[in-house]
């Protein structure tokens, strides 16, 4: 079965062999189409991805052939999708006809849902072992060897804000089997990446106290309480205050919130 990744370069795999096509239109209409999988893309859509405003006269000539260089790609690796073809042409335009498992970013999405249910479901241990498994599908950046349009933006940050949330998941499965300590660099690091992030920070506080660094859980907090100050002029939430009060008293520092 022919699987393609968008978690990252742009891939299409076959026998774990790359054979993604090279020329950058071509690869440019396979990553819209992918982006979009199972959607039927309009070729009005595809012109502005591959020109812009500007389109030349040959526009639909010029897709056509590339459409037709994909299909061949599929073609000679016997490539399908659940109804026969993979690319089909459809009166609005073109859609990729896929399998679940064929595309990372459907894959992904689904372990995101089976993580956050386990979770629910009050399973944490297996709950990390799928979040983990939906994380290691991302190799980069969404498509960071093809160059995204503005305006399919919204596309590529509904990635990113799902793979924000896949990792908050796992922080949160994480936190309640009590791997405080395991935590606290991977935190530590997210927080300096993320600086406004107060879930992050909350997790960073409530980690380090729980494993005994209350000096350190502190610290953390006033570091977060003057970013928020200086950059946009508010104060911790009142679930962040409680977790200072929290640390302060001596008590156990519990985070009031689940991820997300």
């Amino acid at each position: 079965m022919l699987r393609f990744n968008i978690l990252g370069g742009l891939e299409v795999r076959h026998d774990g062999v790359d054979c993604a096509p090279t020329a950058p239109k071509v690869r440019a209409v396979l990553a819209l189409l992918l982006l979009r999988a199972n959607q039927t893309v309009s070729q009005d859509s595809i012109f502005h991805w591959l020109w812009g405003d500007r389109p030349p006269r040959s526009a639909a000539t010029t897709t056509q052939t590339y459409i037709y260089q994909l299909r061949n790609l599929f073609e000679r690796v016997g490539a399908t999708g659940p109804s026969g073809q993979l690319l089909v042409t459809r009166p609005a335009g073109y859609r990729m006809s896929m399998r679940e498992d064929q595309l990372d970013a459907t894959l992904f999405a689904r372990l995101c849902r089976e993580g956050d249910g386990l979770l629910d479901q009050g399973r944490p241990v297996e709950a990390v072992q799928v979040l983990r498994r939906a994380l290691s599908l991302w190799r980069g950046p969404v498509l960071d060897d093809v160059s995204v349009g503005a305006w399919t933006s919204a596309d590529v940050t509904h990635l990113a804000e799902l793979r924000m949330r896949a990792l908050e998941l796992r922080i949160e499965a994480d936190a309640r089997l009590g791997r405080h300590r395991e935590l606290v660099t991977e935190l530590r690091a997210l927080v300096a990446a993320h600086p406004l992030n107060e879930w992050l920070h909350a997790h960073l506080i409530s980690s380090l106290s729980r494993c005994g660094r209350r000096a350190e859980a502190l610290s953390a907090y006033q570091s977060l309480r003057q970013t928020l100050s200086e950059e946009l002029g508010l104060e911790p939430t009142p679930e962040l205050q409680d977790l200072q009060r929290q640390v302060l008293n001596g008590a156990d520092a519990r985070l009031l919130v689940p991820a997300g």
